[in-house]
């Protein structure tokens, strides 16, 4: 159902690969509810990805490009005020990647030099896109930039390694800027803690899987994904939340509130019953 909410809007969306991108379900919303848009992401995400078909679904430009560089990015912005018509009302930064994490890499082990790519691309990036879209003055007054984060950023979870790290920056970032473009621009910047959610990134994750689990157990309303984050952020591209700013928004469904749930408890106490091993010996879990 649309309730034209972002009608007359323009906005920008970094981070759509394919359906199963919260960014791609983002893009779909907002033309949905009355917004143009362009899309962007990296030159190979863009040949391997399934971007191409997104864009012509939603008459979207595709202005490609590698948001840890700084021309990429004025680029990206100039092009899109161009085709658009105008100063942008909406940013969305949906990226993140940790070599570390692909290679396997233990947070105690980490390569250094891929802990410095894991940072720029999924946090600095963020900041270099605010930094260039105020010096452009590209964004309309309050207008509304948001990046997606992730409980890890204040709690440690296994397998999660130095995205945690990205994501506390990406967070802080957002509250440093937020008081500097919204006292002088009026635009708001805001992150949202999504529930874990099974993106193209997401599946990289060391037990994935059995975090999602954990979560939608532990969880009062159950874990959200990404149709649902997508509603989130259109809300908050809106002018419903003109006066929300430098804020880490939780949309998972309760789990950064919790302690310990009676599912989750439950599921805790069956790993205490008893069970036969190979030997057929009697043993507790």
């Amino acid at each position: 159902m649309s309730y034209n909410l972002l009608k007359g809007k323009r906005g920008v969306i970094f981070g759509a690969l394919n359906e199963m991108s919260i960014a791609w379900k983002v893009a779909e919303r907002a033309v949905e509810e009355g917004a143009v848009i362009t899309l962007s992401n990296t030159p190979m995400a863009v040949r391997m990805g399934e971007i191409t078909a997104l864009g012509e679904k939603l008459n979207a430009e595709i202005i490609p490009a590698d948001a840890t560089s700084v021309e990429d990015l004025e680029k990206v912005f100039a092009r899109s005020m161009e085709v658009l018509g105008g100063k942008i009302d909406f940013v969305l930064h949906s990226i993140g990647m940790s070599p570390n994490v692909r290679k396997k890499r233990p947070y105690d082990d980490l390569d250094y030099d891929m802990l410095s790519k894991t940072l720029d691309i999924s946090a600095i990036s963020f900041h270099k896109m605010i930094q260039v879209a105020k010096k452009m003055d590209a964004i309309n007054e309050y207008g509304s930039i948001l990046a997606l984060s992730y409980v890890a950023a204040q709690r440690t979870l296994f397998g999660y390694n130095d995205m945690a790290d990205a994501k506390a920056l990406l967070e802080s970032i957002a509250r440093s800027f937020g008081y500097i473009y919204g006292r002088e621009k009026n635009v708001r910047i805001n992150t949202i803690s999504q529930s874990p959610t099974m993106t193209t990134a997401g599946s990289g994750v060391k037990g994935m899987e059995s975090l999602m689990d954990f979560a939608n157990r532990m969880s009062p309303l159950g874990n959200a994904n990404a149709d649902e984050c997508a509603d989130y952020c259109i809300v908050m591209f809106s002018d419903l939340t003109r006066k929300v700013t430098m804020q880490n928004l939780y949309h998972d469904g309760g789990f950064s509130s919790m302690g310990m749930s009676l599912r989750a408890m439950t599921q805790y106490n069956k790993s205490f019953d008893e069970y036969r091993n190979e030997k057929g010996e009697i043993c507790y879990g």
